[in-house]
């Protein structure tokens, strides 16, 4: 219900109480008596077994080529001669189904249960799904499950030859096939995708046996953080500073993000999939405080010194430099699409060396002839806000914010969606000012022509003497002088305007960088929206808000300090800019120049030069943004230090770093501002800041922006749950490291209870110290010591840990690490001061460092009772970062279908669209996380198409599919959950869309809590659906608490504000409270009438629903006035309040949901047709309408865009032409795979 604190745990897992299959069997399992002996061999014997029935007869049975059958032996006794009576049966379940009633009736049951369950509820999931809770399961004993655990000891001992897999052989090999048909990609992408899935799921156990112990180090004799594993051809190392390898850069510090930023480089090489260049397999596991990294094995590494096998690169950080012929030739080809500036160094002989990547990267050619690289971790270039530098200056904006900053590490890089992003706004700038110069040269040539062709006439007319005739050579002298001059100027006013424009303009098309694919579409929807509907202008509305009046104030300033950081100009100077806009023509020019720029003349060159200086460029004759990774490095020497070539080389490493601070976090916030993303929970914050090339270490940053705009709160509120999260996580590790096996659970409960317990002294549960008599003392030592176990010292400093050391610690690490203060002292200010709720900083830390705790309601307000004990610490799991393989041309075929959706052309749409999912089946098999965005997409285009059914089957699989392959409470799943409830509301399904719409508001309100713009979307939909179904005081609730959110988060005067109190004003009406329901429709009418002005159709339909609820209320109160009278209740009977009907509560579903249908008319549709066909320029691709019959009424789809509002009063609404889908919801905004 709204307003309630309550956030219970249960409800989290639904299935925890779901009653168990009936038992089949008490034993089934091998029989001791195996392997058959020689004699029994020749008479056809394969294996026996060994069965105890539910109703307790024991059985041994005998598997031969002739089928089944149960034997005499005992467990004293070997017999192999049948039983009587003799059974024989093809089938073992067949033969067990004879011999005892009850396994046959219980196994019939299970089948017919397991028939019910949905086909993708029994489907395996790619990568396993850790849940950080989990009921309290009963341990049974299982004589199967304890043969799995132990009878196959591969890995723990050692192989036999032949038994194990060559994961190296099988990676590369799968990228050694053919690729240049859509077949053999699909073959291609399929085989990488089963072996990279089988290799993850491999390095996941190895890397657990490696910590618990299970597995022999290589080196046993040197100490236990340097020792090295190798289990089942994989590769296992630990996350700490071998050999000091990382002295210089950090340490531990450094060795431990290390494997971090070596997957990031193998990531970016994966993506472009050189031929001929391989990268390992790798695998970052981080496990009980332990970070491990999983490699394959290039053939023969392991039989030579790493100093003979580096044939490119450097081993020893720069002073000793290798190159080979053919890592060139094939790094200059990634090398180009990495933006990675071939550079040339200085080796130990002083000869020049010239590298295609960063000088850590290491080549080396396998036996098998392959050629690899490894060690990517500087694949893209330094972070220089965390890389204090000796004489190297930050701008002024930088210092400002307080960088440089000395960080605990020197290997901060910036992301590679960083570059891409720099790279396209440079790109911008370069095309802008080379158009605006030959701009200025064109106009220059037009008016020295005019100029001279009217002297020529003054000339003509003149006599001719020789006192003339200087007069007018200096005439003409003084002409040219004047156009010399004008030109000058005219370029000098080109470059000024460029200066300030190119930075602003290139900066605001680059804001939306991450939205290119609907530039177009939004270009069309904004000419289109000039004619909007009725309900087309509700959200078109949206598109400009207005600051509410309690945060107006708090609103500009956030925005004047965003805007300042960008262009470092105040308001006035950015409205101004605003203002102005690129000449048409100048962007025509711009076109044009950008396509023919590899064949412009020789007069264009001084434009070029200009223009490439402007954008930064290496190249004075083209545009050249590429980066040298080694530019900073220390230990490197370059050749010509001094020259400036390199400094151009380290001036875009520094604007590129300024670009993330200056462009990337303000545009960040604009985007929050708009409401055109909304995280919930910190994967969907990281998300969203990974896509924009933000690192996680600037959280601080951004919260301290965030914080100044009220209307951003819950991002703000998000944010610092995220840096408590990951300070926490810091703690965590090192804590974790000092505690053996045997003091785990101890541990993890001492520690949870002094982070989020309310208790001021939480006592640990100490392990007894001999709690057995020992024996054989020495050789257990000596056993151990070879073993990781002893990582985990028998020390007991954690239980020393008390909440206001824990909580000093927290705040300290979130201002050295993220550069923010935290003002708590403990978890309980934290949360008074911040407003967090504890179950959200619970559910992040399990997530985050792979705890599982036990699924029951834990009170963590009890100041004399310690919250968790050791029981409710049920398992440690393991957090796994790994390379996630694309099918490329799935991808493809789901983006056009997406365009051609969003250009009206839902037909085609929908095709590619299902094509793309018939790929994604085919390269992923029939389980996937990115098979969630094509259903979804698929099931909206069918509901769109009146197709419900279809509708609700595929956004049931987007719902599994979620729940399996993302988590239960993954902020995905509350977005399929609300589509799914949208479809079965359509559908009549009243109750099964209420559960789901209560499901999402739970699963929201434990991610976050109420107050978040999410939160009011599912509000409005639950009050509208309990409203169709009558339940007035529920709804009003709902939608009472849906009207506070969104006056909160868009402001008393957005157009969402205004429909809220639309609804609100529809119950109130409902229950006849019609002076109530007045006033709500007044603030909708003075909303609408302050946005859009008087004469908008809006504005009159709420005038019009002003005058009806007033008549409404008069005629109530005449005939409660006859009434009091005493008069008959005819006159109170004749007056009756009809609810509405389901239709218009799902058409107002659909509004706020962003999907309007609007009935058209054979002849609105052919005029349509004909207005457009007018409007299109000549070679442009013709709307096709087709599926339509005579007389009869189609459907025109437009899904609105309703997080925008309108940018006029004046604007006047005319019937709308545009057919439009756009992918995601009002509030939603689901994140699109690219």
């Amino acid at each position: 219900m709204p307003d309630s604190e309550e956030r219970p745990l249960v409800p989290l897992n639904p299935l925890a109480k779901e009653q168990k299959s009936p038992p089949c069997l008490q034993v089934f399992t091998t029989s001791g008596w195996n392997p058959p002996p020689g004699n029994r061999k020749m008479h056809g014997d394969l294996m026996y077994l060994y069965v105890v029935s539910v109703e307790n007869n024991p059985y041994h049975i005998t598997a031969s080529t002739r089928g089944f059958y149960l034997n005499r032996s005992t467990q004293d006794c070997f017999d192999p001669r049948p039983a009587e009576p003799k059974h024989l049966s093809h089938s073992l379940v067949e033969l067990l189904q004879k011999v005892s009633p009850t396994f046959k009736r219980n196994f019939a049951q299970m089948l017919k249960k397991r028939a019910m369950r949905h086909p993708l509820e029994r489907v395996l999931v790619p990568f396993q799904v850790y849940t950080w809770t989990s009921p309290q399961i009963e341990h049974t004993i299982d004589s199967i499950r304890a043969e799995d655990a132990y009878n196959s000891r591969l890995g723990y001992e050692e192989h036999i030859p032949g038994q194990t897999r060559d994961w190296n052989e099988e990676l590369q090999t799968t990228h050694d096939l053919p690729r240049k048909t859509l077949p053999e990609r699909i073959v291609r992408e399929r085989a990488i995708f089963k072996v990279q899935s089988d290799f993850v799921q491999a390095a996941i156990r190895g890397a657990t046996a490696v910590i618990d112990g299970n597995i022999m180090a290589i080196n046993p004799g040197e100490d236990s953080k340097m020792q090295m594993y190798i289990w089942n051809n994989i590769f296992f190392s630990l996350g700490f500073d071998v050999r000091d390898h990382y002295k210089n850069y950090g340490g531990d510090y450094a060795a431990y993000v290390a494997p971090s930023c070596d997957l990031q480089g193998v990531k970016a090489y994966c993506s472009i999939d050189v031929e001929g260049l391989y990268t390992l397999g790798t695998v970052v596991i981080d496990y009980r405080g332990y970070r491990v990294t999983a490699q394959s094995i290039i053939p023969g590494i392991l039989e030579r010194e790493q100093e003979e096998s580096v044939i490119y690169g450097s081993i020893d950080f720069g002073k000793t430099v290798a190159t080979e012929e053919k890592f060139v030739e094939l790094l200059s080809k990634s090398a180009q699409q990495l933006k990675v500036l071939p550079h040339k160094v200085l080796n130990e002989k002083d000869k020049e060396v010239e590298l295609f990547s960063s000088i850590e990267c290491k080549g080396i050619r396998g036996n098998d002839g392959r050629h690899y690289i490894l060690d990517l971790l500087r694949t893209f270039p330094p972070d220089l806000h965390y890389l204090p530098m000796e004489g190297e200056e930050m701008s002024e904006e930088a210092k400002a914010m307080g960088y440089p900053k000395t960080h605990r590490h020197k290997l901060c890089t910036l992301r590679q969606e960083l570059i891409e992003a720099f790279i396209e706004q440079r790109y911008m700038v370069f095309v802008r000012h080379a158009a605006f110069l030959l701009m200025g040269k064109q106009q220059q040539k037009e008016e020295t022509k005019t100029e001279k062709e009217s002297e020529k006439l003054e000339i003509q007319d003149i006599p001719i003497d020789d006192d003339e005739d200087t007069t007018v050579k200096t005439d003409s002298n003084t002409v040219e002088s004047e156009s010399e001059s004008k030109s000058e100027k005219i370029e000098s006013e080109s470059e000024k305007k460029i200066e300030s424009e190119s930075e602003s303009k290139a900066d605001q098309i680059d804001t939306n960088a991450n939205k290119t694919d609907s530039v177009d579409t939004k270009r069309t929807e904004k000419e289109s929206e000039k004619n909007e509907t009725v309900e087309n202008s509700v959200n078109e509305a949206e598109r400009t808000k207005q600051p509410s009046e309690e945060g107006e104030e708090g609103e500009k300033q956030v925005n004047g300090e965003v805007n300042g950081i960008v262009n470092g100009k105040d308001e006035e100077e950015e409205e101004k800019e605003k203002k102005e806009d690129l000449n048409p023509d100048v962007e025509k020019v711009a076109k044009v120049l950008a396509d023919s720029m590899d064949t412009y003349d020789q007069n264009h060159k001084e434009i070029v030069l200009k223009a490439a200086a402007a954008a930064g460029s290496l190249s004075d004759t083209e545009f050249d943004i590429r980066f040298n990774p080694d530019v900073f490095s220390p230990g490197v020497r370059h050749v010509n230090p001094e020259g400036e070539y390199l400094l151009k080389q380290k001036q875009i490493i520094r604007d590129a770093a300024h670009f993330l601070i200056t462009h990337q976090i303000p545009s960040l916030i604009k985007d929050c501002l708009e409401h055109t993303i909304a995280p919930i929970d910190g994967s969907s914050l990281s998300e969203v800041m990974h896509q924009r090339g933000i690192n996680m270490r600037y959280l601080g940053k951004l919260g301290d922006l965030v914080s100044k705009a009220p209307t951003l709160s819950y991002l703000y509120k998000l944010i610092v749950t995220e840096i408590i999260s990951r300070s926490v996580k810091h703690l965590f590790t090192s804590y974790l490291q000092g505690v053996s096996p045997v003091s785990l659970s101890a541990a993890l409960s001492h520690f949870m209870n002094c982070y989020l317990s309310s208790t001021s002294a939480p006592q640990p549960q100490k392990p007894d110290e001999k709690p057995f008599h020992t024996h054989n003392k020495k050789k257990k030592n000596k056993k151990k010591s070879r073993y990781i176990s002893a990582l985990g010292h028998d020390s007991t400093v954690w239980t020393t840990m008390t909440p206001a050391e824990m909580w000093t610690n927290i705040k300290a690490e979130a201002k050295e690490y993220y550069m923010f203060t935290l003002e708590c002292d403990s978890v309980d200010s934290a949360v008074e001061k911040y407003h967090i709720q504890k179950v959200s900083l619970l559910r992040e830390f399990c997530q985050k460092v792979g705890v599982q705790i036990a699924l029951r309601e834990y009170n963590f307000d009890n100041k004399h009772k310690s919250t968790f004990t050791e029981e409710d610490i049920l398992n440690m799991f393991p957090v796994v970062k790994h390379v996630n393989p694309i099918a490329s041309d799935a991808y493809s075929y789901f983006q056009s279908g997406q365009a051609k959706v969003q250009q009206g052309y839902i037909k085609e749409g929908f095709e590619l669209i299902s094509e793309a999912l018939n790929l994604f089946s085919n390269v992923y098999g029939p389980m996937h996380p990115e098979f969630s965005a094509c259903l979804r997409s698929l099931a909206r285009l069918h509901y769109i198409m009146g197709e419900l059914n279809e509708a609700m089957e595929m956004q049931q699989k987007a719902v599994i599919m979620s729940e399996r392959c993302l988590g239960v409470d993954h902020p995905n799943t509350i977005t399929e959950y609300l589509h799914l409830a949208l479809y079965c509301a359509a559908g009549q399904q009243i109750a099964t869309a209420l559960k789901l719409m209560y499901r999402a508001r739970y699963l929201a309100l434990l991610l976050h809590g109420e107050d978040h713009p999410e939160v009011a979307l599912i509000d409005s939909n639950i009050g509208l659906v309990l409203q169709g179904v009558e339940e007035y005081e529920l709804s009003l609730k709902f939608l009472q608490k849906a009207l506070d959110n969104n006056i909160k988060f868009h402001g008393p005067k957005s157009m969402k504000t205004a429909l809220s109190y639309h609804l609100v004003a529809r119950v109130q009406s409902c229950k006849g409270d019609f002076r109530a329901a007045l006033q709500m429709e007044k603030e909708t009418y003075n909303i609408y009438k302050h946005n859009l002005g008087e004469k908008h159709d809006k504005t009159k339909q709420s005038l019009e629903c002003l005058r009806h609820l007033t008549q409404q209320a008069v005629n109530l109160q005449k005939a409660m006035n006859e009434l009091y009278k005493g008069g008959t209740k005819a006159a109170v009977q004749q007056f009756n309040i009809s609810p509405p009907p389901m239709n218009s509560v799902i058409e107002m579903m659909n509004i706020i949901n962003g999907i309007l249908i609007i009935s058209l008319s054979q002849k609105d549709i052919e005029k349509i047709a004909e207005e457009m066909e007018k409007d299109m320029v000549g070679g442009a691709e013709k709307l096709q309408i087709s599926g339509t019959e005579k007389n009869a009424e189609s459907l025109t789809i437009t899904e609105v865009d309703t997080n925008e509002e309108t940018t006029s009063k004046d604007e006047e609404s005319k019937p709308t032409h545009c057919e439009e889908l756009t992918q995601d919801t009002v509030c939603q905004q689901v994140e699109v795979v690219n």
